[in-house]
């Protein structure tokens, strides 16, 4: 993550004390941890569900636990919200939290593929001020700093800039007959991987129509964002991080030309799901 540890940070950030170097190295190590109990490398793994349908491997719960210890050692002050800790309403009042997912797209991970990641973001007031994304396994890192850009492999993103919807680049298995105007393309398990791919130019538009939880695009979204991509919810709304029900109603990223269209394509599919969810 040399971008990282070469950019000039902005005023919020440098308020947060953080050193920018050593956070780095934290990520890359929880990637190493996850890496080496990935069965793609060859390793036996032990899986269990959370819930029916929710599995989690011990490779989750060692990387949120190394990353509790080194971000809260990095900067003490901030609170804490991850997908494998049990949920503490002190965050609410704290000035900076950690959104961490230790391992995005489990299920890839699981499976001994590539499309996982380890995602780490920073959040003030709301809004995430650096977002990381480290997958080894795909040898990755990507980097967010607000207001000062996003960076793959140290190589600076520009997001896609395409002006269309019909033909969009979409990541995914399988189109549903509404979105047979989309041209599908690889999809990684992980929805930060995803959003990525709109940073990079790999993809036009991503876009999900169920809840989903902060710590799974808190630090990707910062990445599309400053790649210039346009973020919001399924209905188009903005995102906000560290609420206190930590979930929004899915996530649309897109080129900014064809966000508002894309909203609209899904929007009647978002009122049957968000109805499904709360009957």
């Amino acid at each position: 993550m040399a971008a990282l540890e070469k950019c000039l940070l902005p005023a919020q950030l440098q308020r947060c004390m953080i050193d920018e170097v050593a956070l780095a190295e934290i990520v890359r190590e929880a990637g190493r941890i996850a890496f080496a109990q990935w069965p793609g490398a060859g390793h036996d793994l032990e899986v269990w569900n959370k819930t029916p349908g929710h599995p989690v491997c011990a490779a989750d719960i060692a990387v949120d636990r190394f990353l509790k210890r080194e971000l809260s050692g990095l900067m003490p002050a901030a609170a804490w919200l991850s997908e494998e800790t049990v949920d503490d309403p002190a965050r609410l009042n704290g000035d900076c939290v950690w959104v961490v997912d230790p391992i995005d797209g489990t299920r890839d991970f699981i499976r001994g593929r590539s499309g996982w990641a380890v995602s780490v973001a920073l959040v003030r007031a709301g809004r995430p001020l650096i977002g990381l994304l480290h997958a080894p396994a795909r040898d990755e890192e990507w980097l967010a700093v607000a207001g000062r850009g996003a960076w793959r492999n140290g190589a600076r993103l520009t997001a896609s800039s395409r002006g269309t919807l019909a033909g969009a680049r979409v990541p995914s298995t399988s189109l549903a007959t509404a979105d047979r105007i989309f041209a599908s393309v690889a999809q990684p398990n992980s929805i930060a991987l995803r959003i990525g791919m709109v940073a990079a130019n790999e993809a036009d538009l991503v876009a999900t129509m169920r809840w989903g939880h902060e710590w799974d695009i808190a630090a990707a979204t910062l990445v599309a964002r400053e790649a210039g991509a346009e973020i919001g919810d399924s209905f188009g709304r903005p995102l906000l991080f560290n609420q206190r029900d930590p979930r929004a109603f899915g996530v649309v990223v897109s080129s900014p030309a064809i966000f508002d269209p894309a909203v609209k394509h899904i929007a009647e599919r978002v009122k049957i799901e968000a109805a499904r969810a709360a009957a």
